[in-house]
């Protein structure tokens, strides 16, 4: 019996190199994206600690006063016979009372409309699909990943890009620039990139060329 020798199998070039995989875009979890949200809502921590500090002293000082009255030692930090006496002889129709009261009023609008305004976040909550996971990038690093997603379309010799209020603003430099599927490339590669990294928060994306320096 005669064993004949079987050829190995050979291997071609597009089956030695692997396949390259699409980045794939972190999957939608309402939840997650409230939690996530949530941990990174900016706070009014310095308008609230003026508030808190102010207020806290006001009723230090009132405090203060009337306990030291009821035991007949008052401290005299407010003038009370002449608060006393104005505030008597002074009707609420005094053009004194209706400013002072229109500044206090003021103050309390700004102060709350302050509050309910949001502030800009200090990290960029990104989908992590899980509400038991939360992460946030750095502004700068978020917009460091975008400008390199630029660099890396052919023909752009640097690319630098910065993030606020919704929007991507993208400069390339490249040699050529006037070349309108350039741009539109440049644009293409950011949202790809914003697909893959996912932010939470929808951004606007704008592309400026200019020449290569």
């Amino acid at each position: 019996m005669t064993l004949e020798a079987r050829p190995e199998p050979q291997t071609t070039p597009q089956q030695q190199t692997a396949p390259e995989t699409a980045p794939v875009a972190p999957p939608v979890d309402p939840a997650a994206d409230k939690a996530a949200l949530r941990a990174f809502k900016p706070r009014r921590m310095v308008a609230a600690s003026v508030a808190a500090l102010v207020l806290i002293g006001i009723g230090f000082v009132a405090a203060v006063e009337i306990i030291s009255t009821l035991v007949n030692r008052s401290v005299g930090w407010l003038p009370k016979a002449p608060a006393l006496s104005w505030a008597s002889a002074t009707p609420w129709s005094s053009p004194q009372v209706l400013a002072a009261a229109s500044v206090l009023v003021l103050v309390g609008l700004g102060l709350l409309a302050l509050a309910m305004k949001a502030g800009r976040p200090h990290l960029v909550p990104v989908r992590t699909g899980d509400p038991d996971l939360v992460i946030g990038l750095h502004p700068k690093g978020f917009a460091s990943a975008l400008a390199r997603a630029a660099e890396d379309v052919p023909g752009v010799h640097s690319a630098k890009a910065s993030v606020g209020n919704g929007r991507v603003a993208v400069t390339a430099y490249a040699s050529g620039w006037n070349d309108a599927r350039l741009t539109e490339a440049v644009r293409h590669a950011v949202l790809v990139r914003l697909d893959t990294i996912g932010p939470i928060n929808r951004y606007k994306v704008s592309v400026a060329m200019k020449e290569r320096r």
